[in-house]
């Protein structure tokens, strides 16, 4: 009798444990949801106090919060085509705004397709050639113009069930809080009481456009809300990773378009049960060249071994990141020592004839090369009537905005909002030179070269193709 019941212990602690095996085994599926112009600190997890977003909260009660994740561009088509090739901008050819990549390069769908995934997008595209990005399309718009329903989730929902027989990667890519701002409800915040960050000017325009956006970052929040209920409501959310990323920062001046932390810097949070410890943070300095070499990974695949279809200035073909799935699930806390940017205004809306700035970032310093700094920075805002009510009231802060000096070199601890250019302080001669070589080690891999790449960037645009 004894013996009966030891027998069958032992075959339950078998079926047990293949059958942990097997799920453990089993590829997880992949909900990426992306906002657009939306800045880091303007979401509770990061901690802003002012901003209503309980959605994402409860994303990062569940999951982790990177602290130091960056994008390479601070506009809207580059960032997307940089973290779907995973590859820098300038190697992939969409480094300007409204951009394409180079014909021949891979890029997330095709990875993941390979990897037996069904591959979806639901909301903005801006990347291209369309041929090149084999998602299936779920419906969208790239703009907002704030009539009808923006975004039609329920085809997402319809999609996860569809996919029963293999995992799925679905990508959200919204709106929101992109302008115009015309989805959220104002009414939930105070003009009079809204903070501004000390890199802001305050003026009466600059509060009633930060209510606007705060309601615009709410609605989004919505957004996600949907998103995580519709992954518990078709039972996948033991088996679906959920990653949140907010691109770069949101339209005000020093922020988008810039290589200052408030351009670059992106909030990222994760959430994968079983893996990812809940509530936690990560300080690792980490970029989106290295999502979807991590995606891949997750996947079941090999990102080491992998050829991009791009051949960098070094002849090297595989990624410009690394995956970071060890940081996820605790193995690793480090991952790179320095993060790289790159701005393009040649060919932006309003934008500049050319000014190229370049940028090289460890977890102390932050270095920006203006390239065309004899020039003047122009762009949306600096037409705009918030800009110049900002040059009326401080015309000298404004300025730094639209004039810019060669070099820049901040102090990130001790200046998070970067108002004090160290660059021309001695005592700050051998920081910089270190990071200035490390740049042109990068700019030379990435095949960049400078103000003569800047002077290309419309041909990377298809509505300019013959016009140059």
């Amino acid at each position: 009798m004894r013996y009966c019941f030891l027998k069958t212990f032992i075959a339950c602690l078998l079926f047990t444990s293949t059958a942990i095996g097997q799920q453990s085994n089993k590829q997880p599926n992949v909900l990426f949801i992306m906002a657009d112009d939306l800045t880091m600190r303007d979401l509770q997890p990061y901690g802003s106090t002012q901003v209503k977003t309980p959605n994402l909260s409860r994303l990062a009660k569940e999951g982790v919060c990177f602290d130091n994740m960056f994008n390479v561009v601070p506009i809207c088509a580059p960032t997307r085509q940089t973290l779907l090739t995973g590859l820098g901008p300038v190697r992939n050819g969409a480094y300007p705004n409204h951009s394409v990549i180079y014909d021949g390069i891979k890029t997330l769908p095709v990875y993941l397709k390979d990897l037996g995934y069904n591959t979806a997008l639901i909301g903005k595209k801006h990347f291209g050639p369309a041929p090149s990005y084999p998602f299936d399309f779920l419906g969208g718009r790239n703009h907002d113009n704030g009539k009808g329903q923006d975004v039609y989730l329920s085809k997402a929902e319809a999609y996860i069930h569809a996919s029963a027989d293999k995992p799925f990667f679905l990508m959200f890519t919204s709106n929101q809080p992109h302008g115009p701002w015309n989805r959220g409800d104002r009414s939930q915040y105070d003009a009079s009481k809204i903070k501004l960050e000390p890199n802001m000017i305050d003026t009466k325009m600059t509060r009633e456009e930060m209510v606007d956006y705060f309601a615009e970052i709410t609605y989004l929040d919505s957004l996600v809300g949907y998103c995580l209920d519709m992954i518990e409501r078709t039972g996948n959310k033991n088996n679906t990773i959920v990653m949140f990323a907010s691109e770069q920062g949101n339209s005000f001046p020093f922020s988008k378009w810039t290589l200052y932390d408030q351009g670059l810097r992106s909030a990222f949070i994760v959430r994968w049960p079983g893996v990812v410890s809940s509530g936690t943070r990560s300080n690792a300095m980490v970029q989106y060249t290295d999502i979807l070499p991590t995606l891949i990974d997750i996947a079941g695949g090999n990102p080491m071994s992998m050829n991009t279809g791009s051949k960098d200035a070094l002849g090297n073909t595989g990624f410009d990141g690394e995956s970071f799935k060890e940081v996820l699930t605790g193995r690793r806390n480090k991952m790179r020592e320095y993060v790289f940017g790159v701005n393009t205004t040649r060919g932006i809306i309003n934008g500049s004839e050319a000014y190229a700035n370049r940028s090289i970032r460890n977890d102390r310093y932050l270095l920006i090369h203006n390239l065309n700094f004899k020039n003047s920075f122009s762009n949306v805002v600096t037409s705009s009537p918030l800009f110049k009510q900002w040059m009326k009231v401080n015309a000298e802060r404004a300025k730094q905005y639209v004039i810019r000096p060669e070099e820049e070199l901040y102090d990130v601890i001790k200046d998070p909002w970067q108002l004090n250019n160290l660059a021309q302080q001695t005592a700050y001669k051998d920081v910089k030179q270190k990071l200035k070589d490390k740049l042109k080690e990068f700019m030379k891999q990435q095949g960049d070269e400078g103000v003569n790449t800047e002077m290309q960037a419309l041909s990377r645009q298809p509505r300019n193709e013959g016009n140059d």
